[in-house]
């Protein structure tokens, strides 16, 4: 029994042999680990995690003053346990936290960096001969990540639960919201005029309509209806029912007269084009943004300067990150005595200055006539200068 033991292990490959045979096998090998060395990771992962840290904290004491203050609102109006939590906690946290990102990103990066310095970290990485230029790729890899998970968030999902929370306060919590609009008259297509003596935009009706149609400066179609009606649970967009309808048909001398009790008909034009809100814009994404923007611009709509700040102010703000992160680890890189007091403040003052920047040039491009391109730029412009400034003069 024991020869025929011996002659299956013979029979076997070895151990050596069977790892060098393995060893010839290719292995996938991540890029990013290739190009991230050991020290890289250290600092990405101490960066998004005080990152996450920071906003945690900083929110959960935002929720505790918030809903100190709104607490008798909620009473007064009666609101459910299960809305306040839900549907406006649950998109409360998400919108400021996204909204005040950049203010989050210099917070962790002064904090955990100037601790690496008080600790002589930096001091043996600068000696162990990696550059400062080296020191930074972990941050503004990092920056970079943020900068685009807050981009998308506040593009394409913090919008959707806007609505919600804005729905939560108007019933809840302010209890006002613009619901009917009176006199509105806008350009529906070319040559094609609409009017609204009064319009309702809880039952999605219109008073007193008219539709106008031009060709070369002449009228050619002049439709009237006591009662419009926005169809809400059709699959297409723009159907409208007209009732009491009448449409006068000018051909030359002649001239056609078509009335009845109701007409389905599709007008260009919806709800959201004849009542606006405050913070309507910030429940829109990007992409309808930018549809919103083009069709109000060509009706001719003064509207429009709000909804193309806030489509500037979320591609500007996201490399805001950049900017205070390259700030951040500047100041608080060296090693300092008495301490990092002086220069935290000095970052501070640098991030909430920033902030109230970006709120004063959007408030300058609604109500000047500052472009509102330049006006969400602007911030950035200037920082990056202090920016620059900083880096110049962190490795000396």
């Amino acid at each position: 029994m024991k020869e025929k033991i011996q002659q299956i292990r013979s029979r076997l490959p070895k151990c050596t042999l069977l790892r060098r045979w393995l060893a010839k096998i290719p292995r996938p090998k991540l890029k990013l680990f290739g190009i991230l060395s050991r020290l890289d990771r250290y600092l990405m992962k101490k960066f998004i995690g005080t990152y996450i840290f920071s906003i945690i904290l900083i929110i959960s004491v935002a929720i505790v003053f918030d809903f100190n203050e709104n607490l008798a609102k909620f009473s007064t109006y009666g609101a459910p346990w299960k809305a306040i939590i839900f549907d406006y906690y649950a998109n409360f946290v998400p919108y400021f936290a996204n909204l005040f990102s950049p203010l989050f990103v210099f917070i962790s990066v002064i904090f955990f960096t100037s601790k690496l310095a008080g600790n002589s970290e930096i001091i043996a990485m600068l000696a162990a001969g990696v550059s400062f230029k080296q020191l930074m790729k972990p941050y503004i890899i990092s920056a970079a990540l943020i900068a685009i998970v807050n981009f998308y968030l506040g593009s394409y999902v913090i919008p959707h639960g806007t609505v919600v929370r804005q729905n939560f306060e108007a019933k809840y919590k302010n209890n006002k919201r613009v619901t009917s609009a009176s006199n509105v008259q806008l350009m529906v297509g070319p040559g094609v005029i609409a009017y609204i003596q009064q319009y309702d935009n809880n039952s999605k009706t219109g008073y007193g309509f008219s539709l106008d149609k031009f060709e070369n400066k002449k009228l050619v179609s002049h439709m009237t209806a006591s009662t419009i009606r926005y169809d809400s649970i059709s699959e297409a967009r723009y159907h409208w029912k007209a009732m009491n309808y009448k449409i006068r048909s000018l051909k030359g001398l002649r001239e056609e007269i078509q009335s009845g009790d109701v007409i389905d008909t599709l007008i260009q034009m919806e709800p959201m084009d004849l009542v606006f809100s405050s913070g309507q814009q910030e429940t829109l994404t990007s992409s309808e943004l930018r549809q919103y923007i083009t069709k109000q611009t060509e009706r001719g709509s003064s509207n429009v300067v709000q909804y193309e700040v806030e489509y500037h102010k979320r591609i500007a703000t996201s490399f805001a990150s950049f900017i205070l992160t390259i700030i951040g680890v500047s100041l608080s890189s060296r090693k300092r005595k008495g301490g990092m007091g002086l220069y935290l403040g000095i970052g501070l003052a640098l991030s909430f200055s920033y902030i109230l920047l970006q709120t004063i040039s959007s408030t300058f491009a609604i109500n000047a006539d500052t472009p509102p391109i330049i006006a969400a730029w602007i911030p950035n412009v200037l920082y990056l200068i202090i920016a620059y400034y900083c880096y110049r003069q962190a490795p000396n």
